[in-house]
């Protein structure tokens, strides 16, 4: 289940068990927290009541990890990520920096799952088969939303809460619902934005907020039904 090359790029971290009292006050680890001696965790990030990081855990700098959270081994995360009350990621997430994750998110990395072997024993964690799951750059996944394995989230994308995303959702997209289906655009700022003008393959985006300007791919555009993009959010 581990990629090659992680897509979460590294911040300078640091093992919890080798904490100078100097650093500990940089890394705020509630007493209730219960964090892997083998996780790193990245200067300024805070740990809050209840939350559990796993061994071989990577956070990067300035997250803040809220109330009964868990961070599975191997999960990826960068820099200046916010994660919402218990939410679960388990092994083969990918967060990249920037990224919102609302309260009671989870991502179910197996698309098979069973309690027994084809035998009838019971599984062990190497008999789990898990895929990847990548949230880039700045993304928002709403609260009680569902995540599943090989999903890919675009950079500045948004998810509705309480969504079921079976499916990559493109940079700057908006999707909600079960199954999750592009619905609109959303800008850096987290609003929608409109239609300003399509050239040829690319379609350029205006935010109904902050002005700013984006380009999203024509083949997206086409997707979203017209009834869908003329409600506001």
């Amino acid at each position: 289940m581990k990629l090659k090359k992680s897509p979460v790029k590294a911040s300078f971290f640091m093992s919890p068990k080798k904490l100078t009292k100097n650093l500990r006050q940089k890394i705020l680890i509630h007493t209730t927290a219960e964090v892997s001696p083998r996780a790193r965790i990245g200067f300024g990030t805070k740990i809050w009541h209840q939350a559990q990081i796993r061994g071989k855990a990577i956070l990067g700098k300035n997250c803040v990890i809220s109330k009964g959270v868990y961070i599975d081994q191997g999960v990826v995360i960068g820099d200046d990520v916010r994660i919402q009350n218990y939410s679960c990621l388990y092994e083969g997430v990918y967060v990249q920096s920037g990224v919102f994750i609302g309260t009671g998110v989870s991502f179910a990395t197996d698309l098979n799952p069973r309690s027994l072997t084809i035998s009838g024993k019971t599984k062990k964690r190497g008999d789990w088969t898990g895929n990847p799951i990548i949230i880039k750059n700045g993304a928002s996944i709403g609260s009680g939303s569902v995540i599943l394995g090989k999903v890919n989230i675009g950079q500045f994308a948004m998810v509705g809460a309480g969504s079921v995303v079976t499916a990559d959702v493109c940079d700057h997209g908006l999707v909600r619902g079960n199954p999750a289906r592009l619905v609109g655009f959303v800008c850096r700022c987290g609003y929608k934005a409109q239609l300003d003008k399509i050239t040829g393959l690319n379609v350029r985006m205006v935010c109904s907020i902050c002005k700013s300007k984006f380009t999203i791919l024509r083949i997206y555009w086409d997707k979203i039904e017209p009834n869908d993009f003329l409600v506001k959010r």
